[in-house]
């Protein structure tokens, strides 16, 4: 096959992906060392190839999220020819898993709007537990510092009275005071 140009060659690539049910990755590209334009681009299947195991610098390994790649080998490879035009010089059609594949020929985007409306909910019920948290810290806060204002009567009753037991003591055992 030949294209006009690298976008349309990559916009037919994308299409015949959506149609057969899976989706394109952008995997390669090779640049003219003289002007930077580019030369060659590849294109695949975006589970081709493997998840490498990312480590942390100090070694500490991040958590670990499920992998969407699984190795696939589809792709294709399309070169720039001195005519300007496009050529698919390689393509690579089996998948190793499955596509899905509606019958109007669009990937289901409903599991992608059911996850949508879970996180959804999942966010209100969230806001909801913060609300309620909210509350019942304001209600604790509240609480505390009712506590704190009655500790605070009682203490300043209690030193009263122990102000009037000292001058108490003062007048019926009258300190001397050194000479």
């Amino acid at each position: 096959m030949e294209f006009d140009s690298e976008d349309a060659a990559r916009k037919f690539y994308a299409e015949y992906a959506r149609q057969m049910g899976f989706v394109v990755r952008i995997m390669q590209r090779r640049r003219s060392g003289i002007d930077g334009r580019t030369l060659a681009r590849r294109l695949g299947c975006n589970k081709q190839g493997f998840s490498p195991n990312h480590r942390g610098i100090y070694g500490l390994d991040k958590k670990s999220r499920p992998s969407a790649r699984e190795g696939c080998k589809a792709t294709i490879l399309v070169k720039m020819e001195k005519s300007g035009k496009w050529v698919v010089t390689r393509f690579v059609k089996d998948h190793n898993h499955p596509l899905v594949v509606c019958s109007n020929g669009f990937n289901s985007s409903g599991d992608k709007d059911k996850k949508i409306e879970e996180l959804k909910t999942e966010l209100e019920h969230q806001e909801q537990l913060c609300i309620a948290y909210r509350e019942k810290l304001f209600n604790f806060i509240s609480k505390v510092e009712e506590q704190t204002e009655e500790l605070s009567s009682k203490i300043q009753v209690i030193l009263s009275n122990l102000r009037q037991v000292e001058s108490g003591i003062q007048k019926h055992y009258p300190c001397r005071r050194p000479q």
